[in-house]
């Protein structure tokens, strides 16, 4: 009970109020997982493992690994509830360095590039409602840099984008209350429109077109149609491919889970935070893999899997939508995925800069950013987190055919597998913690320990090897970006022994 009473007095001397339930808790995790992904990214995993069956075993492996990656760092999450989360564990684990590194890399890409994506995803699906809105309907023509393969544009479509990380960061500066009022509402919708788009898919998909279910359930294992190399002339063609398309697949589906334990950012707002933060993670995590399951079924029961293949622009989603409504499907799919992603980035922007805060406490990040404004949020961490999203909206890269494409897209494909690593530390601090601190309290002790965690580590560090090995233009760069924080680092430690 003593130790209760000092965690809230030490909360309260930060600042921070105790207001997240555990229903709010469960909203932001479910919440930042769910946006665009889901119904998008089976196209390109379809492409990869060539079946059926070899889709649904990606999905599997993500919620596998999703979920136990939740019931062990829910032990973390109860044992130092205060704000900050993954760098918080990192720290008192391996030290403050590698702590740093991960702040750093969310900062510089993991979190605002992410925020950047998210709303230009908004944008490209409020385009299918208001043509006007087009990534190419420039207001300002694309201004190439010299001979180099980066441009910078303003199009309606990025203007829209900024304007969504503007209004959403405003309004999370006003207080916790707005920003998890936002956040329950976008994910009960999206929740909901999820829902209907699984049991409306099956319902009509069986009902009007069994041959479709009949082809791809009657058969999950043969491969079909045009299969993408996962490595220099390597497809799941072969065992070997095989096992290759399944671990480098993982980037898509696992992005689609991605953002899961973001709540732990916000572990100084969360109410009985030893019981909630580990509970909170699990439904969250749980309920999202089971509804990301249930729709790649109802896509299968709706969709020839050669068709999903070739959908356009990926759009897996709302062609299973044109199926169950033609005509309107693909308006009703762009309301609901707009719904989603609105409510991702508001999780997503109400979230990191918790981080951000906890680094600034530290002496490790710009210091204005360790404050928090009247309403008991770190409004200037949430500001220094928009600017730098919303400047990531306008960079563009010039493709070979002289088309555009968008910078935060190639920085993101970077750090999936440096977002890995820190995954994996994250997980294996739980084996760290337990020898360091072997009497520190521990409200709740990691399910399945050791089995769990540990086949977190090695399933995630297996895939992490392959994506190094066959992925290398897409995964070498991302440690790049994590070493770009070590001399940043000693920056700041140099300026703290100045300003202590």
């Amino acid at each position: 009970m003593a130790t209760d009473v000092a965690e809230l007095e030490q909360e309260t001397k930060e600042g921070f109020i105790r207001g997240l339930g555990l229903l709010d808790s469960t909203m932001i995790v479910a919440g930042s997982m769910i946006g665009s992904g889901i119904f998008i990214v089976s196209a390109d995993i379809a492409r990869q493992v060539g079946s059926p069956g070899w889709l649904l075993v990606v999905w599997l492996i993500t919620g596998l690994l999703t979920v136990g990656a939740a019931l062990s760092y829910g032990e973390l999450a109860a044992m130092m509830p205060k704000a900050g989360g993954m760098y918080v564990y990192l720290k008192e684990a391996y030290g403050s360095l590698w702590g740093f590194l991960y702040g750093w890399t969310h900062f510089l890409v993991i979190g605002t590039a992410t925020i950047a994506a998210v709303a230009v995803a908004f944008s490209r699906f409020t385009g299918i409602l208001i043509p006007q809105i087009s990534e190419s309907n420039y207001i300002v023509e694309p201004v190439r840099l010299g001979s180099s393969s980066y441009a910078f544009s303003l199009s309606t479509a990025q203007l829209l984008g900024i304007v969504m990380i503007v209004l959403l960061t405003a309004i999370n500066s006003r207080g916790l209350n707005l920003g998890k009022l936002i956040q329950n509402v976008f994910t009960f919708a999206k929740t909901g429109s999820l829902i209907a788009l699984i049991i409306l898919g099956i319902i009509v998909g069986l009902a009007s077109y069994p041959a479709i279910a009949s082809a791809n359930f009657g058969d999950l294992w043969s491969l079909r149609g045009n299969l993408q190399p996962v490595g220099e002339g390597l497809t799941a063609a072969t065992t070997f491919g095989l096992f290759v398309a399944l671990c480098v697949a993982q980037t898509n589906s696992l992005f689609s889970a991605d953002a899961w334990h973001n709540v732990t950012f916000t572990a100084g707002e969360v109410k009985d935070p030893k019981r909630n933060l580990p509970l909170s993670l699990l439904l969250g995590t749980g309920g999202v893999i089971v509804l990301y399951m249930l729709a790649n079924i109802a896509y299968l029961v709706t969709l020839r899997f050669e068709d999903m293949q070739k959908v356009a622009s990926d759009r897996v989603g709302s062609a299973t939508a044109e199926v169950i409504a033609p005509g309107i499907g693909a308006a009703l799919m762009a309301v609901a995925i707009m719904i989603s992603t609105f409510g991702c980035n508001n999780g997503l922007i109400f979230a990191g800069p918790r981080a951000y805060f906890a680094m600034a406490r530290d002496g490790l990040f710009f210091k204005k950013a360790g404050e928090l404004n009247k309403f008991h949020v770190p409004a200037w961490a949430l500001l220094i987190q928009g600017i730098l999203a919303a400047l990531y909206v306008l960079p563009r890269t010039v493709r070979p055919d002289g088309g555009y494409g968008s910078l935060y897209n190639d920085l993101l494909t970077y750090v999936i597998s440096a977002a890995l690593i820190f995954y994996i530390l994250a997980i294996a601090a739980v084996f760290v913690l337990r020898v360091k601190q072997p009497d520190a309290e521990r409200p709740y002790k990691a399910f399945g320990y050791p089995i769990i965690p540990a086949l977190y580590c090695v399933g995630a560090a297996v895939i992490l090897v392959v994506l190094f090995v066959y992925q290398t233009t897409a995964t070498w760069p991302g440690l790049l970006i994590v070493l770009t924080g070590v001399p940043v680092y000693f920056i700041w430690r140099s300026r703290q022994k100045h300003d202590p």
